[in-house]
């Protein structure tokens, strides 16, 4: 579970609510009819933005957005370092076992591909056509997401509009007054809450995994491809910690 989006959720609400508190009750900042405009507008609309397949996917992209992705271009640059040695002294064949028993079914193939003595180019195409496509398909994701943040606070002004509407044409009764400008306010405030604390933060965080995840499995198709080639594994090793920030480089590149 990734701490740090839960935090910065759980925190940005307890800010709004104790503001809420300090100024007074809580329940004046409950109104069914704006939740309904915003959450069921923003539904609605991502309805008709998005196929329904990809609408059935959305809470499982978010999640993503909760789970811990761990660090791992150390682990492999170590792999590759360590298959490109193993294949210099007993041959790429020689890495079959490697391949098949890895966890990572990208690096199974990229390995298999290898040792069945596909052409570099062949490899290479292969490879990185699935990296396009993960890139792909994560933005997919992220974009439902940033046009929740978008639709939210669009909705939310649609609300305000209609409490306004409703406001203007009760003003010779004062007692509709105060719901309808209630009305007119939260549906702005629910709007800006959904967007800003979570919708518009997920898609980001969405595009950070999905960035360090393709620059992980390009190290990979980059390496195996230098194992094709014949490269000196401390040369390679070297090569692909290179492209890696200071603090995710392997110190001990050779």
């Amino acid at each position: 579970m990734d701490i740090a989006t839960i935090v910065g959720i759980v925190l940005a609400i307890g800010l709004m609510v104790g503001a809420i508190l300090y100024g007074g009750p809580l329940l004046p900042f409950v109104d069914v009819p704006s939740i309904l405009i915003v959450v069921c507008g923003s539904i609605a609309g991502m309805l008709v933005a998005f196929p329904a397949s990809r609408m059935k996917s959305a809470i499982k992209v978010a999640k993503n957005a909760f789970a811990t992705q761990p660090a791992r271009a150390e682990e492999i640059l170590l792999l590759m370092r360590d298959l490109s040695k193993r294949a210099r002294r007993e041959g790429v064949l020689a890495l079959e076992e490697v391949g098949q028993n890895h966890e990572d079914d990208f690096v199974r193939r990229g390995i298999q591909m290898v040792v069945d003595g596909q052409t570099p180019e062949a490899i290479e195409d292969v490879l990185f056509s699935e990296i396009e496509n993960i890139s792909d398909r994560h933005s997919d994701g992220a974009d439902i997401f940033d046009t929740l943040g978008m639709l939210a606070p669009a909705f939310g002004m649609i609300g305000t509009l209609i409490g306004l509407v409703q406001m203007l044409q009760n003003l010779e009764d004062p007692s509709k007054i105060g719901p309808a400008m209630a009305v007119a306010l939260l549906t702005t405030f629910y709007g800006s809450v959904i967007a800003n604390v979570f919708a518009i933060p997920v898609a980001k965080k969405l595009r950070g995994r999905s960035t360090s995840e393709v620059a992980e499995k390009t190290l990979v198709a980059q390496g195996l491809l230098s194992i094709v080639a014949g490269e000196n594994p401390r040369f390679m090793a070297d090569r692909l910690n290179a492209q890696l920030p200071p603090a995710q480089r392997l110190q001990e590149a050779s």
